[in-house]
């Protein structure tokens, strides 16, 4: 990282080195102006040359030379600038399962995609590819460097060049009024556009938002194109697709309406800055008492200190989208620092001790987000060796149990210990595989390569994937070549792979038949001797192939944990039974 930091800080140093030179060239240039203007008054065609071909030539081809090496090097500079803001927010967002905590905050952030992949790169340059026209951080703080270079620069040889000037149809002397007309011209049209422009940068914020709901509704459709095909859903995802567009539509008529008015403005007020010098100069011109050449140094002079002091005008519709690229990532990094509050302050502590008897769950009381509780355990205990089969009514709180057994549910209290996390693995009823090649979707989520091919193909066989075994090699998007029941066995297969100690089955077999599903229960007894299946399930088959029963049984507003066996027997033994 030092190393990284170190380039980063000598490209910004060289890049601000080049940006003052072409300043300086641009000043050496402007008095090149105002010679060439004088010979050609005079006629002086010896000095015309002379300006031309020893002056200007050599300075310009050393401004275009210093131009394309500042090109090059921001470019290095911003690609390596996006890659440590990447790597930046995906380490967070990734880091302490906050990526899926912040689904879980009331104000959650939308396509937190979105603001990685796109966000990042319009902070750093506009998102820039050569073919329009952006500004970022970076285009923005080079160009505040040059203008105020260009301000302090230009400003001293405008107040000397006006120095002498007096108030219009007056003998008073203003020292440096040109200056002074900039300055007021500059500020007043620098309010005018902020007031009218200052709704761009909600537009912009909503635009970015709304085009990303639209490309992931699209992205979404592609992902589900099969459910959708046999429910005939076509017209339904065609209307709800052409909804987000026509939003889209609406909030980008409403950008469009007020950049006319911004332009309207900006437009008349830049065509007036140029005449404005003229005016002013023209009857000390006419006069005699400056020459063409001063006249015209004087109108660059100041063209080049209006248009400095006039920076947030004619940058303005940039900076309000800008604005609204620095909203999107502060506000999705204080999602993440809120998704980190609760990973910090989870009040469900998970000890991880090594090689205990069991797992024993302590004064568990579970919350859903808006505080309800949802389950409650004052006392269980998991034996290694003695597998569990979890059933109860859907919404009792089974998957959330498993999400609290895994570290990832933040609401609740109590004590889960005797996990080793290193050593637990827990299989979800709809299993996530990667695009890439099957041999990834298998190995996941290890690395490609930490299996051997022999190992994953006799997983594959074990899961009753024999089809499956010549394929590692195609790169597919498995969750749609491959059937739900396919899905769930490549899932089974990663667990032979991995071989935990603790195995949590969260209906993880639902889609298959229950002769495959005691097959596959079957071959992890075989070949996973020492690992402790906990399993959900609704079917009662799947009690049959676990040696203890827990059951949820519902307690007013929530659902209590306990073994079967102690409820029969209670109600057994209760009067009346």
């Amino acid at each position: 990282m030092a190393p990284e930091r170190f380039v980063a800080v000598a490209l910004v140093v060289a890049l601000v080195l080049l940006n003052q030179a072409e300043v300086g060239i641009l000043i050496r240039l402007n008095f090149f102006n105002r010679a060439w203007f004088d010979a050609i008054q005079a006629r002086n065609a010896t000095i015309f040359w002379q300006q031309l071909l020893l002056v200007f030539a050599p300075w310009a081809f050393v401004y275009v030379a210093m131009a394309v090496i500042e090109f090059f090097m921001r470019s290095m500079l911003v690609i390596r600038w996006r890659r440590c803001l990447t790597d930046h927010f995906l380490s967070r967002w990734l880091a302490h399962h906050n990526h899926y905590r912040i689904s879980l905050v009331a104000s959650q952030t939308d396509n937190p995609d979105q603001r990685i992949a796109e966000d990042i790169f319009r902070f750093i340059n506009g998102g820039a590819d050569g073919s329009v026209t952006a500004y970022g951080i970076y285009d923005f703080s080079i160009l505040l460097v040059s203008t105020v270079s260009s301000f302090v620069s230009f400003a001293v040889v405008l107040w000397n060049l006006s120095q002498s000037f007096t108030l219009p149809g007056t003998s008073i002397v203003v020292p440096g009024f040109l200056f002074w007309v900039a300055l007021i011209y500059a500020a007043s049209g620098t309010l005018v556009t902020h007031v009218i422009g200052r709704p761009l940068i909600g537009l912009y914020f909503k635009r970015q938002h709304m085009e990303a709901d639209f490309r992931f509704s699209l992205a979404r459709l592609r992902e589900y194109t099969e459910q959708v095909a046999l429910l005939g859903g076509e017209a339904a995802e065609q209307h709800a697709v052409a909804q987000r567009f026509s939003a889209l539509v609406a909030n980008y008529m409403n950008v469009i309406f007020r950049l006319m008015r911004v332009t309207a403005f900006t437009a008349t007020f830049g065509q007036l800055s140029p005449i404005i010098p003229f005016v002013f100069t023209a009857p000390f011109y006419f006069a005699g008492k400056i020459e063409l050449g001063v006249m015209t140094q004087t109108a660059q002079a100041f063209g080049q200190v209006a248009s400095a002091l006039t920076f947030f005008i004619s940058y303005y519709t940039y900076l309000a989208a800008f604005k609204s690229v620095v909203d999107r990532l502060t506000s999705f990094d204080v999602a993440i620092t809120q998704a980190q509050a609760l990973s910090d302050a989870g009040p469900v502590h998970i000890a991880n001790v090594e090689r205990t008897p069991g797992i024993s769950m302590d004064d568990i009381v579970l919350l859903l987000p808006d505080g309800k509780p949802v389950i409650k355990i004052d006392h269980l205990n998991l034996s290694r060796g003695e597998d569990a089969a979890v059933s109860g009514p859907s919404g009792s709180g089974k998957s959330t149990l498993f999400r609290a057994i895994a570290g990832i549910w933040p609401y609740g209290e109590g004590r889960i210990s005797g996990l080793d996390g290193t050593d637990t693995m827990i299989v979800p009823p709809r299993p996530y595989l990667p695009i890439g090649t099957l041999r990834a979707a298998v190995s996941y989520p290890a690395l490609p390569g930490n299996y051997s091919d022999d190992e994953i193909r006799s997983a594959l066989v074990d899961v009753y994937l024999p089809n499956l075994v010549d394929r590692l090699d195609r790169e597919e998007v498995w969750s749609q070549q491959l059937s739900s029941g396919e899905q769930q066995r490549v899932a089974i297969a990663r667990v032979l792979l991995m071989r935990p100690s603790w195995l949590f089955l969260d209906e993880s077999t639902s889609a298959v038949d229950e002769e495959l599903e005691a097959k596959l229960y079957a071959v992890l007894a075989r070949r996973l001797p020492n690992t402790t299946i906990v399993s959900i399930g609704h079917r009662s088959a799947i009690l049959r192939l676990h040696q203890r029963h827990l059951a949820m049984r519902s307690a007013g507003s929530c659902s209590i944990l306990r073994d079967a066996a102690e409820d029969d027997s209670a109600r057994a033994a209760s009067p009346g039974s």
